[in-house]
């Protein structure tokens, strides 16, 4: 059984039975580099955005490093409202505060917030290990309840590029194969080479009995980026591309004398590539002097093929430029791409929301939000089927929003039963387009086309598809918003 993130590695407390070794023979034990992490959590709710869900617990382990800071995945304290670090023997605990935190590379970096806490008493911090290759046996380190370690033997399969936490955003990984056994404190587990951190456990599978695991190289990066307080995190390309091992396609895009290549689908707005001028239906031949095979691949020097991804992501930061070989209509050019990282802000929609509420504005029970991609996740596993077509198009295709001048797309999520809705109650999941003839780029500007008063004292609100427009009384929506904030809903908005 496969188990799906958040809580495949919490289930590993309730399902997994295998035998495993207590380390004594390690050359560092786990009860003295690893600590305990408490979390309670507290997700926003997006289909009700004035919302929080109930707290919950999520206990996990996390490595020591030097100057008495804890390693965890991020997913460990995604939209945390308290942390705490404890001694792994003494049960001393001391609430922990952020250091660092990324999404994408799904890591964290957290510290105690007093400086006297004795949580660290006994510990000594990991040194890392990056010399990881296929066919070596690494260790995923455990605590029991009394105290004492636990060290499993993985066996480590090969070297992949694969999703950590985020969709569409993928790093090196190690692929292992071993038996685990349930621990209560099992959401994040340290893997340890030969005493030193090699990574952290992300996904198990307890019926194949393989994993995931985030490597070293990607945590160095991480460290290294954290060090001078101004985090930049991992660059992006910023494209969607295509295979072109068909030959017809390749005699289309006239690259048949190349060996390999990829196709340019789609180029981001804003991002890398499109600052430098990739275009779509370009031809990628090679990135930073690595030739790229049809199927995306370069030949790595330690780990065979991997993903062209890990090319941008793998060895170079924001800031820096890598050179990219194209074909453009049958001519062979050079480019200079500096790397940047486009935020989930920055996107039309966002990719993912933590640690943030969504924004959303509601009006005399008119409830407008800005489209967000966890907003339609709120639908279920097969949300794509489930949400409404119109708003998973937009989220497949956004270009066509973004060229109209869009920053976000608003549209109306929902209509409460008012005084001032009457009629308009079966209305939802339909795009904004102008309040009182002002086009709408994003939230604030909503809030602020609702702000002034109409001369005829109706607002006059333009939807991109039925019912085309609709009238609402300033005077009596206002009276409901009053009354909306007595019953019940205790902010009207967010537009932070």
């Amino acid at each position: 059984m496969n188990f799906p993130a958040p809580s495949r590695l919490f289930a590993l407390a309730i399902l997994l039975t295998f035998p495993v070794s207590v380390a004594e023979a390690q050359k560092s034990t786990p009860e003295k580099s690893i600590v305990r992490v408490n979390a309670t959590l507290q997700d926003y709710s997006f289909l009700r955005p004035w919302e929080k869900g109930v707290p919950t617990p999520r206990r996990g382990l996390g490595a020591v490093l030097e100057g008495e800071r804890v390693l965890i995945t991020a997913e460990m304290c995604v939209n945390s409202t308290y942390l705490e670090l404890e001694h792994p023997s003494s049960g001393a605990r001391v609430t922990a505060r952020i250091v660092g935190i990324d999404y994408e590379a799904n890591l964290a970096l957290l510290e105690p917030a007093d400086s006297d806490s004795r949580v660290f008493e006994g510990l000594e911090p990991l040194a890392f290990d990056d010399s990881v290759a296929a066919g070596e046996t690494l260790n995923v380190w455990q605590i029991e309840d009394n105290g004492d370690g636990v060290s499993t033997d993985v066996e480590v399969l090969r070297v992949d590029v694969g999703r950590y936490f985020i969709p569409g955003s993928v790093f090196l990984l190690y692929q292992v194969k071993g038996s685990l056994q349930a621990r209560t404190n099992s959401f994040t587990l340290p893997v340890v080479k030969n005493g030193k951190l090699a990574g952290m456990l992300l996904s198990y599978s307890s019926k194949e009995q393989t994993a995931s695991v985030l490597p070293t190289p990607i945590v160095k990066a991480f460290l290294a980026d954290l060090e001078d307080g101004d985090y930049q995190g991992f660059p992006n390309l910023g494209i969607s591309f295509a295979q072109t091992l068909d030959e017809t396609f390749r005699e289309f895009t006239k690259i048949t004398d190349q060996e390999g290549g990829i196709f340019v689908r789609e180029v981001g707005k804003g991002g890398s590539a499109d600052k430098a001028g990739i275009k779509k239906g370009d031809i990628i031949l090679s990135i930073a002097g690595q030739a790229i095979d049809a199927r995306g691949n370069y030949n790595h020097p330690k780990y065979g093929k991997l993903s062209f991804s890990h090319l941008v992501r793998g060895g170079v930061k924001v800031g820096d430029s890598i050179k990219l070989e194209l074909v453009r209509e049958g001519e062979t050019l050079t480019v200079d791409v500096p790397l940047l990282r486009k935020m989930p802000g920055d996107f039309l929609i966002d990719p993912y929301m933590f640690d943030r509420g969504p924004k959303y504005f509601i009006f005399g029970g008119l409830i407008f939000q800005e489209l967000t991609l966890p907003y339609l996740e709120s639908w279920g596993d097969d949300w794509t089927n489930r949400a409404p077509f119109n708003l998973v198009h937009a989220n497949a295709d956004p270009l066509p929003f973004e060229e109209e001048g869009r920053e976000k797309l608003v549209f109306l999520s929902n209509v409460l039963k008012t005084p001032s809705t009457l009629g308009y109650e079966s209305i939802n999941s339909v795009v904004l387009s102008k309040v009182n003839g002002v086009f709408i780029k994003n939230i604030k500007d909503l809030a602020t086309a609702f702000g002034a008063v109409p001369e005829n004292g109706l607002h006059t609100v333009e939807f991109d598809d039925f019912p085309k427009v609709i009238y609402v009384d300033d005077r009596v929506s206002k009276l409901v918003n009053q009354q909306l904030i007595q019953y019940g809903i205790g902010q009207l908005e967010r537009l932070e």
